[in-house]
This record gives C-alpha cells, sequence and structure tokens, in this order.
C-alpha cells in the first residue's frame, strides 16, 4: 500500500502486524512496554539510547525516563495520539501529525526501540514488523466516525471466536471495558493509560464520557462489527 502524504493537522489510521503473522506481544510486560515507548517517542528530542526496566509495571501513569541534568525536560509532541488498541499480533494508532515528518519520525523511533527491546529480551534477531507501517489519511467525517469506534472494537476478535452468536452486547461492552492494551477505557473515565492520548479533540466531537460509552454500546448492538476493506489487516 502506497502511504499518503503526511500533513500537519491531517489524521491518519496507522497499523501494523508481526512479520510471518507473528505475535508482537508475548507477555503483559510486552505491552508495558509498547504503550511507555507510545508516550516516551512521542517527542521532539531524540529518545535515549537505553535498555532500561520498568519498575512498576501496574502503574496508571506512564513517566520520561529521560537523563540530563538531573531534570526532566518538558516534551514537545510531534503527534497527537487519539486512540490506540495493541492486538497479540498487531496494532492500531489514529494519529494526528503536529510537526512536519511527526508521523515518521514517530514510527522510526517506535518501530526501532521497540524491535530492539522484543529482541533482546526474547533472544532474538531480525525484523519484528512486516515491513513499514501502513497509513490511511482519513478524508470523510463517516469514515472518522467509525475509525475510533473499529478499533477500539478490535479487541472482540478475542471472544468474539469462543461465543459467536451467543456474544451478548452487554457482555461484549464489559470485555472492551476492562481490556487494558486500548484507549478506550479512558475514553469512557475509566483511568487506564492517560498520560498517552490526547483525548480532548474527540471527546469534543463524541461528547464527554458516557456519551461515547453509548456510542459503542449501540454500535454493537446493531453488529456493526465488519473491518472498514481499505483498513483491514490482511
Amino acid at each position: 500500500m502506497k502511504k499518503p502524504p503526511f500533513v500537519n493537522d491531517h489524521i491518519y489510521h496507522i497499523y501494523n502486524r508481526g512479520v510471518e503473522k507473528r505475535d508482537i506481544f508475548l507477555s503483559n510486560r510486552d505491552y508495558f512496554r509498547f504503550i511507555h515507548n507510545l508516550f516516551e517517542f512521542n517527542d521532539e528530542a531524540p529518545a535515549a539510547n537505553l535498555y532500561y526496566k520498568l519498575p512498576a509495571f501496574q502503574s496508571y501513569e506512564v513517566q520520561l525516563r529521560k537523563i540530563g541534568n538531573g531534570e526532566q525536560k518538558p516534551r514537545k509532541c510531534i503527534v497527537d495520539i487519539l486512540a490506540f488498541c495493541l492486538m497479540r499480533n498487531h496494532f492500531h494508532l489514529l494519529l494526528k501529525q503536529k510537526t512536519h515528518k511527526g508521523i515518521v519520525t514517530f514510527m522510526q523511533k517506535l518501530g526501532t526501540g521497540y524491535t530492539n527491546y522484543f529482541n533482546k529480551k526474547h533472544e532474538r534477531v531480525g525484523s519484528l514488523f512486516q515491513g513499514r507501517f501502513k497509513a490511511v489519511l482519513i478524508e470523510n467525517e463517516p469514515h472518522f466516525l467509525y475509525l475510533p469506534l473499529y478499533i477500539h472494537a478490535n479487541p472482540l476478535a478475542i471472544i468474539s471466536s469462543a461465543h459467536g452468536k451467543n456474544l451478548s452486547s452487554t457482555r461484549a461492552l464489559r470485555f472492551l471495558e476492562s481490556y487494558r492494551w486500548s484507549s478506550y477505557p479512558d475514553y469512557i473515565g475509566k483511568k487506564n493509560f492517560p498520560s498517552v492520548t490526547q483525548r480532548k479533540f474527540l471527546l469534543e466531537l463524541f461528547g464527554k464520557p458516557a456519551h461515547h460509552r453509548n456510542e459503542m454500546s449501540n454500535w454493537i448492538r446493531e453488529a456493526k462489527l465488519d473491518p472498514i476493506t481499505d483498513v483491514i489487516i490482511e
């Protein structure tokens, strides 16, 4: 897929999967590390070349770990991370570019940083992701209104295969609310990883957390779970 030009203040659906459809998250530690990287690499400053361990894996907050004169420098974000969802063998991001080449720079740091961590931790070498990241420019309102719901509903694939048509909308919604590796809980007022995402834009569009939850509930009940054909990961 040919990438669209990346323009400031435009919104893009970014996604990728593991090479040869392999899993890219093997443990909670891997999920936490990727989410931490979403936070730390979203900065104009170069990423610290450190192989460090995260001491508090159950923390709701993600904090900077840059070293410089004993002080943390404030971040200057290069993208707005509007939404994210991590699945066992792929990920989805909804990004708004803030600086020139912001998305390309962010995704390069993210891909390289996480691959280096994963390969060292799991004693492997070589590429982790299936080529360069994929990107779709969000050009029309229906697509934009649909996409956050699509991204946040991805984890339903985990339980839908087991329950099939017996999966109730109530159970589906409850599962999404408890799925940690997604920005959905933060959008409905359940503190998860609030430092990672910039939610003001979508909340102004979709309404307060209760309204956003109702939108997801209605979407599930109406069985709008078919993927968008031009962004599905094959």
